[in-house]
């Protein structure tokens, strides 16, 4: 079975000016295709230190990905690095030469100089084409290991992968297979998904069971191995069927679907409609929803009534309701979900009312409370919640909790 290693190259990587989002994406990838990642490397801009990257990944697996350091400038050192390792010299390449300036020629701009540099590639290796940029790509052998070498560039980088490097990849002959299923669970913690899956997430068992937590949304991946797809599959589809009918409605969906696009699904399918009448969250339930492409089949408006003047004057809220309970109670919250229905003519609406802090809080009323409402023509069911972290976090879990207790609402 192959293995890879991932080098990734950049000062800012290892500076905190940016987020390696490029090896988590090569890894799924790798990973589908049932060749595991053994190791990551992250390297600054130093010729030395990117050739001791690629004499380590050498030595841990036979497949070694690179991305970043392919660029015009000084500390764009990759193509160096690789010749080096490979013992071979830079050559320029007068297709890939052309091709650069042809993409400064589109822009009605002129090459400049330096960026002929981007066009020597290592002797006996092969040029990838970048369509999205000017950093091409590098394909290499070296005995029976194989070196890739990508733009750094988000989605230069997945663009060229999908493109030049998957296709190759997926030609090797299967031998050992690894399949990932993610099942995606949302309105219980880590500890208490774990509870209730007990000896399905031991290490030692084939599928594993990993679990990784963001925002409240639980993500378990079923990683399974065999020695055929057809068997990977087989055990992945059994497990799926265990997590199920032990998490029951904590599940909401598999592999990247959202909340957001589940809940958007349910209501189309239903025919259903929903507004929103936001406070403390300020707008981003209604966001979360239309970021769903067709949301206008469900979706119908929101407000966010963040002062107590607003929810009065555009939510038609009693002054005398919002001094009596305050506006960060059950009461407000119900009657801003029950006016958004209304006024929205609308099957469902949600409401938001808390302090997301850091200020704002009394003894009675911590940072973090947040009263959630959900309206239907049945009437309105109002939740009181505590969210931790900052106020970021308290503001993405609220509106995530409330999409969250729609789903469950369409759901029965």
């Amino acid at each position: 079975m192959r293995k890879a290693s991932i080098v990734s190259i950049g000062n800012e990587l290892l500076n905190g000016q940016a987020v390696d989002t490029n090896a988590v994406y090569l890894s799924e990838k790798l990973l589908a295709l049932g060749i595991p990642v053994v190791s990551r490397y992250t390297v600054p801009d130093e010729i030395d230190a990117i050739v001791q990257a690629f004499d380590l990944a050498q030595h841990d697996a036979d497949l070694i990905i690179a991305t970043g350091g392919l660029g015009p400038t000084d500390d764009d050192l990759t193509r160096r690095a690789l010749a080096e390792c490979l013992g071979a010299d830079l050559k320029c390449d007068d297709r890939v030469l052309r091709q650069i300036r042809d993409f400064f020629a589109r822009r009605g701009l002129q090459m400049p100089e330096r960026n002929k540099v981007q066009a020597y590639i290592p002797v006996g290796g092969k040029p990838l084409e970048n369509k999205l940029g000017t950093a091409p790509g590098i394909e290499a052998k070296k005995a029976d290991k194989w070196f890739f070498s990508l733009p750094g560039v988000p989605l230069e980088m997945k663009d060229m992968f999908e493109r030049c490097v998957l296709p190759e990849l997926a030609q090797i002959p299967p031998g050992h297979v690894t399949l990932v299923r993610k099942i995606k669970c949302f309105g219980a913690g880590e500890s208490a998904i774990a509870e209730l899956l007990g000896n399905l997430m031991q290490r030692n068992r084939n599928p594993l069971i990993n679990c990784t937590v963001s925002c409240g949304v639980i993500t378990l991946s079923i990683v399974a191995s065999a020695d055929n797809r057809a068997d990977a599959k087989t055990m992945i589809e059994h497990a799926e069927q265990l997590l199920n009918s032990r998490l029951g409605t904590l599940v909401y969906g598999v592999e990247n679907q959202t909340l957001a696009e589940v809940v958007g699904q349910m209501l189309a399918e239903q025919n259903k409609t929903l507004a929103t009448a936001e406070s403390c969250t300020g707008g981003l339930i209604a966001k979360l929803l239309t970021d769903i492409g067709g949301s206008s089949r469900y979706f119908t408006c929101g407000w966010v009534t963040y002062s107590n003047d607003a929810k009065s004057t555009r939510l038609d809220i009693n002054p005398d309701l919002i001094q009596k309970y305050g506006a960060v109670s059950e009461n407000v919250a119900a009657a801003m979900a029950d006016a958004a229905r209304i006024r929205a003519k609308a099957d469902f609406a949600l409401a938001t009312s808390g302090i997301a802090g850091p200020g704002g809080a009394t003894a009675q009323k911590p940072v973090g409370l947040v009263y959630i409402s959900i309206c239907s023509e049945k009437g309105c069911k109002t939740r009181r919640f505590i969210f931790s972290h900052d106020r970021d976090s308290i503001r993405r879990r609220a509106a995530l909790t409330a999409i969250n207790l729609l789903r469950l609402e369409l759901s029965n």
